[in-house]
């Protein structure tokens, strides 16, 4: 999973570099849009798709605008299976802690990485190569020093009171579906103490926005907010972009309040 878009050829050679090294290796693209630069979209994908692949499956995922800075190139060995392969700056953090977290290390042995290493380019000369090795059967501590800590990205969490949940929009998809960050549970609560009352959404104090099961019971081209494959609220357009029908994006304020 990476940044690095459809374009360019930085996937296909990542993918080059896996295969010489580990040529039975199945390799699954995850996506390569995850938007520049954007730590916690990356972050949100992957925990959010992790779960999905066999227990043993090595992951690499390059969000990573810090490339050649300080920040540490970390492997993570998680209790579930899951390897997690990528920089320290967030974008591992939200699936290895789904995934319960065993093993940190550093990855610093220059057997395990390309002979020359770009500044610019460290999903082919160090990732890659580290993915690739542990999917050959290669024990995670033989990467590098084990750490006691890494970068752990911090979502924005939602505030609720007696007859409201405040939250914003934190990911946005291919179709423009503004997912927000109030879960399915928390509307339920909120529900369930006003049960013959119905409740309404709002994104950054627009109009009210009804829920829906699902987006083909709301009429074509009209704004929905539905429960999605996250289990959070988005915010939808049938057949339509809600993204650019109302100029939102990931940061935009989203309340929940119960209909008077």
């Amino acid at each position: 999973m990476t940044d690095f878009g459809y374009r360019d050829h930085y996937a296909g050679v990542m993918k080059g570099v896996i295969a010489t090294i580990s040529p039975g290796s199945a390799i699954i693209d995850l996506t390569h849009g995850v938007p520049a630069q954007s730590i916690a979209a990356g972050a949100i994908a992957l925990r959010e798709s992790w779960r999905f692949f066999p227990a043993d499956t090595v992951f690499v995922a390059i969000v990573d605008p810090g490339v050649g800075t300080t920040r540490l190139p970390i492997a993570i060995e998680t209790r579930a299976g899951a390897r997690l392969v990528g920089p320290d700056n967030g974008v591992l953090s939200l699936a290895a802690e789904e995934a319960g977290v065993k093993r940190v290390v550093r990855i610093e042995s220059e057997r395990y990485r390309m002979p020359a290493v770009s500044a610019t380019f460290h999903g082919r000369d160090i990732f890659a190569p580290a993915a690739a090795h542990l999917a050959r059967g290669l024990s995670i501590s033989r990467l590098g020093r084990r750490l006691s800590a890494f970068e752990r990205l911090e979502l924005p969490r939602p505030s609720a009171g007696r007859k409201r949940i405040d939250g914003e929009v934190i990911y946005v998809d291919g179709f423009g579906n503004l997912v927000t960050n109030i879960a399915r549970g928390d509307i339920n609560r909120l529900k369930a103490s006003f049960p013959a009352r119905n409740v309404s959404v709002r994104i950054d104090k627009g109009a009210p926005i009804s829920i829906f099961d699902t987006y083909g019971d709301a009429p074509s081209g009209a704004i929905l907010a539905t429960f999605g494959s996250f289990e959070l609220l988005e915010i939808a357009v049938r057949n339509g972009n809600a993204a650019e029908r109302l100029g939102c994006t990931a940061g935009a304020r989203v309340a929940v309040r119960i209909a008077r």
